[in-house]
């Protein structure tokens, strides 16, 4: 089962638990992965996406034991 809802950085950063700005940074940098539609320029990623990315991302200490 895929999970298709899009999440901009307020999900991203709610899903990872740091500020919105902060996942701003991290695509900045190219920590985040490219986004997987853009609407009125807006990046938006599928949770899977994201998901994906936390669970791979270097220091993921899998901080969601109950989520």
């Amino acid at each position: 089962m895929t999970d298709r809802r899009l999440w901009s950085y307020k999900e991203i950063a709610a899903h990872i638990r740091v500020q919105p700005d902060t996942v701003r940074s991290y695509r900045k940098h190219g920590l985040l992965p490219p986004p997987d539609t853009v609407e009125n320029g807006k990046p938006f990623w599928y949770a899977d996406t994201i998901r994906t990315w936390v669970a791979r991302r270097p220091g993921n200490r899998s901080r969601r034991a109950n989520d």
